[in-house]
């Protein structure tokens, strides 16, 4: 099987490969070729090609080639009609004109019924042109069916192509600040693939980097497979691989590789010594079609015969438009716009026209607005504005316009219209010193052009605002510093002469208190509320409690007050009566809850792993090696220890923690108020805990106060100090030196040895020692001092 992929991929790279030589047909289409005059016209209506999207039977062509009057070849212009792949058409369905005839210049035909596809010539006269071209169609019009139609893709494609080089060089010229913004909306619009790194270029290197490498910027839309995959039968995954390739063009002209491979097998079928066959791409702009060539044709054997697409025939199918934005749009705004995707063609081509928003009112009023196609900014934009001022509520908007001769309908848009007098505050009292939301209700939020607050002394303040809804409006009001007083909120609307006048009054917010909690034998309690910034102290019969920290939260503050010794009251309920900065008071409930566990260490017992190679070291009380296992025990007061008792092991960050329980075997107790408890501080906590551990008892919910337990220290493994036997500094060896801030020879530093920082050497230079110990200080517990015992020195 792969042998056969590969055999099939061979051939259709040969068959391809005529159109990369020197003599092959180029995918540029860079040539401009001579302009046609077509017009169609149907019934009483006569448009320019340009204007027509389709054909349909019926329909009266009306063909003039515009050669430059000293036109020295002769050329046929020849128009035929196919009617598929399969059928082919009559001689009849061919008509000519001889272009170098003034009276027979023009070529004047009706669409016969039946016919699929209509094709033109620009074929040169030698006496038998006619004949070989008609007999060429007619022997194989599946053929020039496809390329016919391939070629009119083409042409649309060329068309967005134009569009958008057209429009960054109208931007460059007018605004070419702009580029970055704009092009990327306008490229979107066309199908065009935009390279964005050309904007991190100088601003006046963008549009020429925008515009080069044009053959890579089209993208596809809606192509089908091509003919030189229906003719080979090659599987659909293997010819668009061998498309990807430089040999078949990628790179070259994406949306030609189609046209082009088509066009190498066509030439390859057709292709005579008398004649050969140039694919022209049709591009209408006004009255006038104007043919882009790819290669610049011959007037000696083979002579170029120009093949020239047409519209389709059939119905006028306009492209699926679909409305981009989310919410509604205001009717009444001077600059609407109506984002649509989907609207390539609506750009490129003149096939729209008569385009508006169609606005239905509730008493069956109409009215129309007429749009523009503007691919710049990526929507329809109304070109009249008009009076746009409809009091009556709008039923249904809608696309409108025409498309060829044909009348078409778009997809509706969510509009709506000024209703100012609607809109009312969910409440006008407001609360100062603070950013407040205001919830507005009313009618025609896509219509509101700005929000303004004015303050007591008449200064305007803009606001923001989010529309939640058609009738829901969220302003932010922003009144950290505004002071107590009357303000007026100002809603203006796009198309009202008056904005809409919204009276608030703004207030203190009221301190409320909630409640104050306090637990038996402690200094400070919390007491939770709103606004107790403004407590000035709380009482408790004699005891007098002052503010502390104050925490705000979404459902209150929480405000801490400490007295100067602890309450003595019982736990239950008091009364506590506050007093606030201005001097008003007001009596809220106390509750005294059961005194918090306490407990303290009584002793401790660490046991040191053995370290290889290494003087004996001396450590403080409170100093254990990660590595180390720690005994300790604790006395409970208020109550003693109960099975609900736990203690809480914490770093002093709080990054690392453990819980040990009665309940879990981890805390053993002793009697009634002693626990003894185990641990291994590297393991439970981490290689990373190093400094001051701390712990706190805890009693269910209720936890006690956090207290230093011991401090995790790293040491270093001193290997041997050596001296010299005849006077002269020492020599201090061993491991992990680094953790040593400063040696000494006495407890009392007198003649320090600074340790350099980021020292990571492995022996270290000293004073011979007076005695037989050295003294450290370690960066782990700077204000401690182990001992090092100079044992059996040399």
């Amino acid at each position: 099987m792969a042998r056969f992929i590969l055999r099939l991929s061979l051939s259709l790279i040969m068959c391809v490969a005529p159109l990369t030589s020197t003599q092959a047909q180029s995918t540029m289409f860079d040539l401009t070729g001579p302009t046609l005059t077509v017009t169609v016209t149907r019934g009483e209506t006569t448009l320019p090609l340009a204007q027509v999207p389709a054909l349909q039977p019926g329909d009266k062509l009306t063909l003039r080639a515009n050669l430059p009057e000293d036109q020295s070849a002769r050329y046929l212009l020849i128009v035929g009609f196919l009617r598929g792949a399969t059928n082919p058409p009559p001689k009849d369905w061919f008509v000519e004109a001889e272009t170098w005839k003034p009276k027979k210049s023009t070529l004047s035909v009706e669409i016969p019924e039946g016919a699929e596809q209509a094709i033109a010539f620009l074929a040169p006269e030698t006496g038998g042109g006619r004949n070989a071209v008609i007999s060429g169609v007619r022997g194989k019009p599946g053929v020039f069916l496809r390329a016919t139609q391939d070629l009119y893709q083409a042409s649309l494609d060329r068309a967005r192509l134009e569009t958008f080089i057209a429009g960054i060089a109208a931007l460059d010229e007018a605004a070419p600040e702009r580029l970055g913004q704009v092009s990327p909306v306008l490229a979107n619009s066309l199908g065009i693939k935009l390279d964005a790194e050309c904007l991190k270029h100088p601003r006046a290197q963008q549009a020429a980097c925008l515009t080069q490498n044009r053959e890579r910027m089209v993208l596809q839309i809606n192509r089908g497979a091509t003919l030189t995959e229906t003719l080979t039968g090659a599987p659909a995954d293997v010819a668009y691989r061998i498309a990807a390739t430089r040999e078949a063009g990628a790179g070259y002209y994406s949306p030609y590789i189609g046209l082009a491979r088509d066009l190498a097998k066509l030439f390859g079928a057709f292709r005579t010594a008398q004649y050969q066959y140039l694919p022209a791409l049709a591009i209408g702009r006004g009255d006038e079609t104007r043919l882009q060539l790819n290669e610049a044709p011959s007037f000696q054997n083979p002579r170029s015969v120009l093949v020239v697409p047409m519209p389709p025939i059939g119905p006028a199918m306009p492209p699926v438009l679909r409305p981009r934005a989310k919410g509604m749009m205001c009717l009444n705004r001077p600059d609407l716009e109506l984002p649509i995707e989907g609207a390539a063609l609506f750009y490129a081509t003149s096939y729209a026209g008569d385009l508006s928003l169609r606005i239905r009112t509730e008493d069956g009023g109409t009215t129309d607005l007429p749009l523009s196609p503007d691919p710049a900014r990526g929507a329809f934009v109304v070109t009249a504005p008009g009076d746009r001022k409809p009091t009556e509520r709008v039923s249904e908007a809608m696309l409108h316009g025409r498309w060829g001769f044909d009348d078409f309908e778009g997809p509706s848009v969510h509009v709506q219209t000024v209703a100012p007098a609607s809109w009312k505050a969910e409440q006008t009292n407001v609360v100062v010193g603070r950013e407040q939301p205001l919830v507005l209700r009313g009618e025609g939020a896509a219509c509101i052009e700005k929000v303004e607050l004015r303050d007591a002394a008449g200064a305007l303040r803009g606001l923001t605002w989010k529309a939640n809804s058609a009738q829901d409006v969220t302003v932010t009001l922003p009144l950290e510093d505004m002071a107590p007083g009357s303000l007026t909120l100002l809603v203006s609307h796009y198309g009202a002469e008056n904005p809409t006048v919204l009276p608030l009054k703004a207030l203190r917010e009221a301190s409320r208190l909630d409640g104050f909690l306090l637990h038996a034998g402690d200094k400070a309690g919390v007491l939770s509320g709103a606004r107790l910034d403004q407590v000035a102290h709380l009482q408790i019969g004699e005891a007098r409690f002052t503010p502390g920290h104050l925490a705000r939260a979404k459902g209150g503050d929480r405000l801490e007050l400490a007295s100067e010794a602890p309450i003595t009251a019982q736990p239950g309920e008091a009364q506590a009566r506050v007093t606030m900065r201005d001097g008003r008071t007001a009596n809220v409930r106390a509750t005294i809850a059961t005194a918090r566990p306490s407990a303290v260490v009584v002793d401790r017992n660490v046991s040191m792993p053995a370290v290889p190679d290494a003087l004996a070291l001396e450590l403080p009380e409170d100093i254990v090696p990660p590595a180390a296992r720690l005994t300790f025990s604790l006395r409970y007061a208020k109550g003693g220890i109960g099975a609900q008792d736990a203690i809480e092991i914490a770093t002093a960050d709080g990054t690392a923690s453990h819980r040990l329980s009665v309940a879990d075997g981890e805390l053993q107790r002793i009697g009634t108020d002693v626990a003894v408890a185990t641990i291994e501080p590297q393991a439970l906590l981490g290689a990373g805990a190093v400094g001051e551990i701390r712990f706190r008892p805890s009693r269910g919910d209720v936890s006690g106060d956090w207290q230093p337990l011991v401090r995790i220290v790293r040491l270093p493994a001193v290997e041997r100090v050596a001296c010299p036997s005849e006077g002269g500094d020492c020599r201090l060896e061993g491991r992990d030196l680094f953790v040593i801030a400063a040696i000494a020879d006495d407890a009392l530093f007198a003649r320090p040895v600074t340790v350099p920082d980021g020292f990571v050497g492995t022996s270290l230079s000293l004073p011979r020692p007076q005695g037989d110990s050295l003294y450290l200080r370690l960066h782990d517990a700077p204000e401690s001092v182990v001992r090092l015992r100079l044992a059996d020195r040399p």
